[in-house]
């Protein structure tokens, strides 16, 4: 994979529990304070703050480590939803490829062509690649920000194409909702540039696999975990 693990000098907890914490928040829709009670369940002792400054310090890591594994596809598809912050409405644009892996997310006060030129930039720049086609809805800032920012690419609009990434969006809700909203721009930022690393990474498209294709899968992308966390055991008791 050619990355290397984050340090964890100085942190008295494992590697295994913090990964393991970490897991667990950004792979399902749980509080802090929920991991808390769910590591207790196996006697470690550790608290929900504990839990926060470690998704916060170790969990862009994790998820840029994820992002560089595969190369992303050469079909991507973007779009957007609308997120409250604070009661204001705010853009959340997503972009994957066509397997669905999650290339990156940027979340802007617009939705206008200088928002989408910004987006089609930060992809090109996060990926280091460039798509053969990026599929949108019939949003036209998209459209003027193509002809200006990716005039090579092909561009395909239509509402019904934009489903992958569309689908990407509902475990954002759900994680939302748990954390009953975002509370700053910058905030929402920091926690999706994560999860959306993180959480698709272990959501493979299950219903396009056998019981026995799906083990084998999984298994091999919680030994990417590892590999990418630098655990080696599951996590118990200290």
């Amino acid at each position: 994979m050619g990355s290397t693990p984050p340090s964890y000098q100085g942190h008295r907890y494992p590697v295994e529990i913090i990964s393991h914490c970490a897991w667990r928040y950004f792979r399902f829709p749980l509080s802090f304070r929920e991991v808390e009670e769910l590591m207790l369940e196996r006697g470690v002792l550790v608290s929900h703050e504990t839990v926060r400054r470690w998704c916060a310090k170790f969990g862009q890591a994790y998820a840029d480590a994820l992002r560089r594994r595969p190369r992303p596809g050469g079909n991507w598809h973007l779009d957007e939803v609308f997120v409250k912050i604070n009661g204001e409405r705010k853009y959340l644009g997503r972009a994957v490829d066509a397997d669905g892996t999650v290339l990156d997310i940027l979340v802007q006060n617009r939705r206008d062509k200088a928002a989408a030129k910004r987006f089609f930039r930060k992809l090109v720049k996060a990926t280091q690649s460039v798509p053969r086609v990026i599929v949108t809805d019939r949003l036209r800032s998209y459209g003027a920000a193509h002809r200006e920012a990716m005039p090579s690419v092909e561009h395909r609009s239509h509402k019904g194409l934009t489903n992958r990434a569309e689908n990407s969006h509902q475990p954002t809700r759900q994680h939302e909702r748990t954390m009953k909203g975002f509370r700053s721009v910058g905030g929402a930022q920091r926690f999706l540039a994560s999860f959306g690393g993180i959480s698709p990474h272990f959501r493979p498209r299950r219903h396009l696999m056998t019981t026995t294709e799906y083990r084998t899968e999984m298994s091999a992308r919680f030994a990417v975990w590892h590999q990418v966390t630098g655990a080696t055991v599951p996590p118990t008791a200290a």
